[in-house]
């Protein structure tokens, strides 16, 4: 007997150029949201944007470009349409009633995402609860349009199950849900506290970086690396000894750009330990058109848990994909960013930082012996300060002790 392959789910995604915003950024944009797209399981079939001021509080975009994207849907076929905000109730049910689909926004994209890569008990929970909230004032969405509820990206979790509870339900079981988590926090923290006063390092950074390729290269683990948006969502706690002084290191959930305030909120007990680590290590992505403004990103999340001022060793990775345009000689034009070479932005990030700026290849093993040591260096100024007792058995020289 055959198998038959599986149905790829189709959508199209919409997008807003703002007022001040070029469109290149507003492609880049897109380009991420159909990233979150294929991570979700599903395949883009076209991209649509509207210069606007502000998004128009019936429908998001103006009525013309809603009937573009009608006719569009109608012809195609498109299951869904995915808007890179966040829709209000409003706007979702207006939307839906002209274009007769699906209709999605970004935030209810990427609690689906993390629905779906969720795998421990801990990361369901802080899941659902914030699919609850966000599922909270679209009740009347829910109730009026049974008919529309299908399956595909939007829908896992309590997306289906929860589509007849009214109100009350879903506020009992977010009660419950916030005790449940309460509980897992607590034997967190337990855990936490059990590792004794070893330094802890944390891994952070916008998502799909690397983070969890130089994990593995460090702690020599198998921590789940793919090149899809958010593959890792719980925190994993590795053991790793560069020369012969041992530490803690932790890779956490990537950031995003509008990250959901309630996933912040429902994951803020995974990201106690980026809050408890001594030293964090911002991994970026330095072959990124936008990296700059990711960094942007992960910083103000860093600020939203009080974590921004923490020790911190910015590491570029995948210089091995990273590529600069040459000027000629005869062009009189303005240098870009996208013509300064690798050497330019270690010396622009070292000045601007006042930090160690590294460049590195995690899957290509590059520079790795120059990150090894600054973060020995790193480590051992901790340690030795914490245990002062023992601090002569660590090398005061790198090369003693390099593995």
């Amino acid at each position: 007997m055959e198998e038959t392959a599986p149905i790829i789910e189709t959508a199209v995604i919409v997008g807003i150029i703002a007022k001040g915003q070029d469109e290149k950024h507003a492609k880049e944009y897109l380009d991420e949201l159909e990233f979150l797209v294929d991570t979700a399981g599903a395949t883009v079939l076209k991209k649509f944007t509207q210069k606007l001021d502000v998004p128009n509080k019936a429908t998001f975009v103006g009525s013309g470009k809603l009937d573009e994207i009608g006719k569009y849907i109608k012809v195609t076929e498109a299951a869904t349409v995915i808007f890179d905000d966040e829709l209000s109730p409003t706007q979702i049910r207006n939307i839906e009633k002209i274009l007769e689909c699906k209709v999605l926004d970004r935030t209810n994209l990427i609690l689906d995402i993390f629905a779906k890569r969720a795998q421990t008990a801990h990361a369901k929970t802080q899941v659902e609860l914030a699919q609850y909230k966000y599922m909270l004032p679209r009740l009347t969405r829910l109730w009026t349009h049974l008919e529309r509820q299908r399956g595909g990206i939007g829908m896992r979790g309590p997306g289906e199950s929860q589509i007849e509870t009214d109100r009350r339900i879903i506020l009992d079981k977010i009660s419950r849900l916030k005790v449940q988590l309460k509980k897992i926090d607590k034997q967190k923290a337990t855990q936490r506290q059990n590792r004794g006063k070893m330094v802890r390092v944390a891994l952070v950074g916008y998502t799909n970086v690397g983070k969890s390729t130089i994990m593995n290269m460090m702690a020599k683990s198998e921590v789940f690396a793919e090149n899809k948006l958010f593959a890792t969502l719980d925190t994993t706690v590795r053991k790793v000894v560069i020369g012969n002084l041992p530490f803690l290191l932790a890779d956490t959930v990537g950031f995003i750009r509008k990250l959901p305030h309630d996933l912040v909120e429902s994951f803020k007990s995974t990201l106690d330990e980026v809050r408890e680590a001594d030293v964090l290590l911002h991994i970026v992505d330095i072959s990124h058109p936008s990296f700059e403004e990711q960094i942007e990103t992960v910083d103000s999340t860093l600020k939203e848990i009080d974590s921004g001022d923490k020790p911190t060793m910015y590491i570029f990775n995948k210089i091995d994909a990273f590529s600069y345009v040459e000027k000629d000689d005869d062009d009189l034009s303005p240098r870009t960013k996208e013509n300064f070479t690798l050497k330019e932005w270690q010396n622009s990030w070292m000045a601007k930082s006042n930090a160690p700026a590294l460049f590195i290849s995690a899957t290509r093993k590059e520079n790795i012996e120059d990150f090894k040591k600054e973060l020995y260096e790193k480590v051992k100024e901790i340690h030795s300060k914490r245990f002062p007792y023992n601090s002569y058995l660590y090398n005061t020289e790198w090369e003693i002790g390099k593995q």
